[in-house]
């Protein structure tokens, strides 16, 4: 096709392949209902990683190192990284499995902001953790609890973003809701959404404010900045009687969201939770593009589609059967990116998918390949350029460029 010929070429050859690390140390603390499921066939590591670039152009990561989060940064998208920093000086049990991982954002004015769950004694119990640094990731802050909540039940799943003006948004699953359905006797289908807000540059958090009660338990949140200036947050929700389709709402800064709408129709129903979150972006034209998990007519699916003024827009499948823990990111109107990782029984291999007509038509790479254990590849943009991060068992942190031909 015409609008092909300038499509993007896939940098498979020239990967920046980051030095290896090895595994990291064994889980502390209570874990249970964390992991992701996984479609290679042996015990899961503690593999999750955060990936974000800053204003300056540096690539941050964060994981789990011992009972502390580490971070590095790369000023060479990815070839080489610092010195390992560890956020929380007192040591404490940290969540590292793909959907419950560290997250890392960055602020417009240099701050790097760092969230991760807090795994409590007991099980499927934990508490968001924040921690900030104002100079540019040299040194950071003591971490705070993000929610006025301390009620020892599930607060899990933490998403950060930036907003435009500099607000740092946290969203997470709560049980709080369960809990007090439970004393009164009442039924209540999977948790709720919560979030909290920072207009100080983290040093202080407003909340806890809801989006909406009844979403799925374990999957992850999408938070996404608007051209408006607003937050997006996509999530996994439990429509009655059971259908776990995904809901969409904007979140304002002062507390109140915005109605929720929903946003997929797969009417998937089931009373479990597939631990397997959707991704969002908003392209500048006011589309949300998102690719989400679900069983669509009994077929297991990862799909891609747009969303706009209440209304999907489009779905199709990945071009991929095996497809799962996908993320999406935009580069503008068009230019949109997703990946991906699935088992062929032999490997678990990473691939990717590009438009550059807005979501219309895709073009299809693979990209590598593990025979160990993997995280979930996470697609950053800077500078006009898209990048996957990929943390592997066996060859450590891997950072693929996808490249405008061209360009």
């Amino acid at each position: 096709m015409q609008r092909l010929r300038r499509s993007f070429r896939f940098l498979a050859a020239g990967v920046i392949a980051c030095t290896a690390f090895a595994a990291m140390a064994q889980s502390h603390g209570n874990h249970a209902g964390h992991g992701a499921q996984s479609p290679a066939p042996k015990a899961m590591s503690e593999l999750g990683t955060g990936a974000a670039f800053d204003r300056d152009g540096r690539l941050w990561i964060a994981y789990k190192d011992g009972q502390h989060v580490a971070v590095r940064a790369s000023t060479d998208q990815g070839r080489s990284f610092g010195p390992v920093q560890h956020v929380n000086r007192v040591p404490e049990p940290v969540a590292a499995d793909h959907d419950s991982r560290p997250k890392v954002a960055a602020g417009r004015d240099g701050e790097i902001y760092i969230t991760w769950t807090q795994p409590l004694p007991k099980p499927y119990t934990g508490f968001i953790r924040f921690a900030r640094s104002t100079d540019g990731g040299k040194t950071f802050a003591a971490p705070v609890t993000v929610h006025a909540n301390r009620d020892q039940i599930a607060h899990r799943f933490d998403a950060i973003a930036v907003d435009p003006a500099g607000r740092v948004f946290v969203s997470w699953i709560d049980k709080r809701d369960v809990v007090a359905a439970e004393a009164r006797k009442q039924p209540y289908a999977g948790a709720a959404i919560y979030y909290a807000v920072s207009a100080d540059h983290g040093k202080s958090f407003q909340g806890d404010y809801k989006i909406a009660d009844q979403s799925c338990e374990c999957c992850r949140i999408a938070l996404a900045p608007t051209p408006d200036g607003k937050m997006l947050a996509l999530w996994r929700h439990v429509f009655p009687p059971n259908a776990r389709d995904h809901a969409v709402a904007l979140l304002g800064a002062d507390g109140t969201p915005a109605p929720m709408q929903r946003a997929t129709f797969d009417d998937w129903r089931i009373d479990a939770c597939p631990h397997h979150g959707p991704g969002a972006v908003v392209t500048p034209d006011g589309t949300l593009h998102m690719v989400w998990f679900n069983v669509k007519a009994g077929k297991p699916t990862v799909s891609v589609g747009r969303f706009r003024d209440g209304k999907l827009l489009a779905q199709r499948p990945l071009d991929d059967p095996r497809a799962q823990h996908a993320d999406i990111v935009a580069l503008d109107d068009h230019r949109i990116v997703v990946a991906w990782k699935s088992f062929d029984g032999q490997q678990t291999r990473l691939s990717a998918m590009l438009s550059q007509d807005g979501g219309k038509t895709w073009q299809t790479r693979q990209l590598a390949g593990t025979a160990r254990d993997s995280d979930q590849p996470h697609l950053l943009q800077h500078g006009g350029r898209a990048y996957v991060l990929w943390r592997t068992e066996a060859e450590g942190f891997q950072v693929f460029p996808l490249v405008q031909e061209g360009a």
